[in-house]
């Protein structure tokens, strides 16, 4: 797994736990409908610091609540 489907996965399952629409994550987190299609499809070549942060203040959490997260401890691949 990389980086971009670590991101991913864990976007949708942040989704799930807080019963939340991908939508209401857009216009929470400020990222457009196309750019958060292409983070959940893992097709973004990188995610940046500054989206996470965005995907984080969506979900009304820290960047550090964010990353803490088996996924992120795992071995990722890093493109």
């Amino acid at each position: 797994m990389n980086t971009n489907d670590a991101v991913a996965t864990r976007v949708l399952n942040l989704l799930k736990d807080k019963k939340m629409t991908q939508y209401r994550l857009e216009q929470e987190s400020g990222i457009t409908h196309g750019a958060m299609d292409r983070i959940l499809n893992s097709q973004n070549k990188t995610v940046t610091l500054a989206t996470v942060y965005k995907l984080a203040r969506g979900f009304n959490i820290s960047v550090m609540e964010f990353l803490d997260c088996d996924l992120f401890t795992a071995d990722l691949e890093i493109d």
